[in-house]
């Protein structure tokens, strides 16, 4: 038995559809971390040229940010998978949950600072 052990594999286990859609997933990986790194350096250099006017810097950035998190989560974390209902609802709740609270804190903080 332990001779076996030692010659490589002749065929992989998974069939080909299987296959398929696992070099599938990983383009899509690949694709939405370029998309992600292009939206930090798209927002680094909007800050470091002034491209925009500093009104809008701090929503653009923002907006950026919402989106690489939305990415992330569906993407890297696979929340856009079947069979994840309790985590999509988990991550729900806590964004239902702290986004008030970040906003409260946000207004207390700027009426109390200015």
């Amino acid at each position: 038995m332990s001779d076996e052990l030692s010659k490589p594999f002749t065929e992989s286990s998974l069939s080909k559809e299987e296959m398929m859609k696992m070099n599938r997933e990983r383009r899509v990986q690949i694709i939405t971390f370029a998309f992600m790194i292009f939206l930090t350096i798209l927002a680094f250099v909007a800050v470091g040229m002034e491209m925009i006017e500093p009104s809008f810097t701090i929503p653009f950035i923002l907006l950026l940010a919402v989106v690489q998190f939305v990415l992330q989560l569906f993407y890297f974390m696979h929340l856009k998978d079947k069979d994840h209902e309790w985590p999509n609802a988990f991550m729900l709740t806590g964004i239902v949950v702290a986004t008030p609270a970040v906003i409260a804190l946000v207004l207390l903080l700027g009426v109390t600072k200015y």
